[in-house]
């Protein structure tokens, strides 16, 4: 089967040929048709097979025919002016957005229609000039989206096509509320996709709420695919995985390499630490701004940087050839985020290793995975020279607090986002106690004691009552 069966227009065709691509992929193959028939579309399917074309073609080829005057269906005119955008689609994360827009623009050349993003952490300024001068297709992440929409900058009303990609990643990071608010916004007569690597009951219910009579179009899940995948775990101490993960870079079949940290800070002091050790890295999470983000991006792409370092949420829309590693540095929080992480590389009937670093604290985790993929992972246990490394370099950084833990939330956290220095905090010595709370006393001392020498100020501190 070829594009041109699937019934897209010549100009289009042509553009996605020259984008390298010659037949579709099974979820454009089944999606396509349906899309462009102007049927609703539950589509289940994974990053990396092709589903941002699955929507992105029949979307182009809807609206290319229609007038291009300013006048919309009933005569309404956008609030500024420009024509008002009919094609809405709706993303978790702004590199994903950013992808989306890459894709509508190379598959849109030569077809009379614009395209814009919008997403935050950039100023704003581009983006509602872009809207005051009229789009056509707008991808966005719902809360730049409705922070437009409240200052009058954006307006829905001329929706034809809504899409919610990575709807699944937009409800665990918390968007759902926001997505209630703009669909209610964009007309009931509409068609709308909606794209989910996993069907929960949660998505059901948003696909009852918001899609009519959908068709639905699965292809096979990723932990079907990963026998391309060679998977590993090192059993193995928190404070030595940055060794171990040094050591495993400077080997000579390891090219360019995805890690996974679950933090921002522990990506940030991941990337402080191979630097130091001569390994060119880069960081890519929610508190670098856009420009250091796509630079970032950019890099790992042509290959000027090797290594990039990852938390979940900032690596959505992350597609990129060639990578031969992924490694786990935290093990994720659930077997699906594992699944997700793994589908990096591998891609397009490539090879691919994925390598986890697991500590005690991290078993659990470990064991839900190997039931969900129904894959027993090797243990590797060849550490050749790594002794020795452990030996003559002390491990200088910690990952991140095991899974199990659950960390208070900070109070009066400083803008910068760092730990704030606590005064006159000590360990226990060696003849004290600590109390539930952390607080340290002498041995012997009773609780009432311990209050009492609480109420004198050390050092000109006030008590809490006082400030």
């Amino acid at each position: 089967m070829s594009f041109i069966d699937l019934g897209l227009s010549e100009p289009i065709v042509r553009a996605v040929a020259a984008e390298g691509y010659t037949a579709p992929t099974p979820i454009q193959a089944q999606a396509i048709p349906h899309a462009l028939a102007g049927r609703d579309v539950l589509g289940c399917a994974q990053t990396g097979t092709g589903k941002t074309c699955a929507f992105a073609l029949p979307i182009l080829q809807r609206l290319t025919p229609e007038p291009r005057d300013g006048e919309r269906q009933g005569g309404r005119k956008p609030m500024h002016g420009g024509r008002a955008p009919r094609a809405l689609i709706l993303a978790p994360t702004r590199e994903l957005a950013s992808q989306i827009l890459e894709s509508f623009i190379a598959y849109g050349r030569g077809l009379p229609l614009r395209h814009t993003a919008i997403f935050g952490g950039v100023s704003q300024s581009r983006q509602v000039a872009a809207m005051r001068g009229g789009v056509d297709v707008v991808i966005a992440t719902p809360g730049r989206l409705l922070d437009l929409i409240n200052q009058g900058c954006v307006d829905l009303r001329s929706i034809e096509v809504l899409v919610l990609d990575e709807a699944d990643r937009m409800l665990d990071m918390g968007f759902i509320n926001d997505i209630r608010k703009i669909v209610a916004m964009v007309p009931k007569e509409r068609q709308t996709l909606l794209f989910s690597a996993t069907v929960s009951p949660e998505i059901r219910s948003l696909v009852d709420s918001m899609l009519r009579d959908p068709v639905h179009v699965q292809t096979a899940r990723e932990s079907a695919t990963a026998d391309m995948v060679t998977q590993s775990v090192y059993m193995i101490e928190r404070a030595k995985k940055p060794l171990l993960l040094e050591h495993l870079l400077r080997q000579g079949d390891v090219g360019r390499t995805l890690v996974f940290t679950r933090t921002k800070h522990g990506a940030d002091r991941l990337v402080k630490f191979l630097h130091g050790a001569g390994i060119n890295a880069e960081a890519i999470h929610g508190n670098k701004s856009q420009n250091a983000r796509t630079r970032a991006m950019q890099g790992f792409r042509n290959g000027a940087t090797r290594v990039l370092v990852a938390t979940d949420i900032a690596s959505r829309g992350i597609d990129v050839d060639d990578i031969t590693h992924v490694v786990n540095f935290d093990m994720p929080i659930d077997a699906e985020t594992y699944v997700h992480r793994i589908g990096r590389t591998a891609r397009a009937g490539a090879s691919g290793i994925a390598v986890s670093f697991c500590d005690r604290d991290e078993k659990g985790v470990l064991g839900a995975i190997e039931r969900r993929t129904q894959i027993r992972l090797t243990v590797a246990r060849d550490f050749p020279d790594f002794a020795a490394l452990i030996a003559s370099r002390p491990p200088r950084i910690q990952p991140a607090a095991p899974i199990t833990q659950e960390r208070a939330p900070r109070q009066n956290a400083s803008k910068s986002g760092g730990p704030r220095r606590v005064r006159n905090s000590r360990p226990p010595n060696d003849a004290g106690h600590t109390d539930a709370s952390g607080n340290s006393r002498p041995s012997g001392m009773t609780g009432a004691q311990q209050r009492t020498r609480r109420r004198k100020p050390h050092r000109g501190q006030t008590n809490a009552s006082h400030s």
